[in-house]
């Protein structure tokens, strides 16, 4: 079972919150009267006491923070952020390791989101220009609002990776334009190397591989490498 808990700073010590309206009406333009931002915690893995035992010591700060078995945001406008699938999520793993301290048991499932209510005179426009501003697509994603049956990630069954078919029987000439083909960062004298290299393990090697080696003998990492 899935357990959810909110969790929000008290308005005095809601300075997250405060730094951030102040930016999106100075960058944004945007008519935004109030920001509210709330840690939003999913659990599993635990009993129904074991969650309710770390809300006010695992999940939250009683003197520091409210918390919400549900969420209000009646005339606001809601918005979930999570981390990418890969992503390491500081704040869940810290969690989970404390419920299992607390518990000696086994540590349990914990994923986390930052749910953002905004409130004012905003249009489709502003909500989106406001999820552009707080949205890092490298390492972020607009969540779901709603909770999940279960916390496990489905994986799918990865393609075959490509083998480079005639890499070892390139000649002197071709490597040019084999460097061209795939935007390598080698040069032609690189990918002879590798070619003499993989020639004498009597196999081509795949796109994996031979990416490894083009970003490990970039200029950015040669140095080290």
């Amino acid at each position: 079972m899935v357990y959810r808990i909110f969790v929000e700073k008290k308005r005095p010590f809601a300075v997250e919150a405060k730094a951030l309206l102040g930016d999106l009406k100075a960058e944004l333009g945007v008519n935004i009267k109030k920001l509210r931002i709330v840690n939003r915690y999913d659990a599993q893995g635990l009993s129904a006491q074991l969650f309710e035992q770390c809300v006010g010591t695992v999940f939250s700060e009683p003197q520091l923070d409210d918390v919400y078995g549900e969420l209000d945001a009646q005339g606001g406008t809601a918005f979930a952020v999570e981390y990418l699938p890969g992503q390491f999520d500081q704040r869940a793993d810290s969690a989970a390791q404390c419920i299992q301290l607390i518990s000696m048991g086994e540590r349990p499932t914990v994923r986390t989101a930052l749910v953002y209510i905004v409130y004012g005179d905003l249009s489709q426009k502003d909500v989106a220009s406001i999820k552009e501003y707080v949205i890092n697509p490298v390492e972020r994603r607009e969540a779901s609002m709603q909770k999940p049956a279960t916390l496990e990630l489905s994986t799918s069954e990865p393609e075959d990776i490509a083998t480079i078919e005639g890499f070892i029987d390139l000649a002197d000439e071709e490597t040019s334009e084999f460097v061209n083909t795939y935007g390598l960062a080698m040069d032609a004298e690189d990918v002879a190397f590798c070619r003499d290299y993989f020639k004498s393990e009597g196999r081509d090697p795949t796109t994996t591989e031979l990416r490894v080696i083009d970003t490990y003998w970039s200029d950015h990492c040669r140095h080290t490498t």
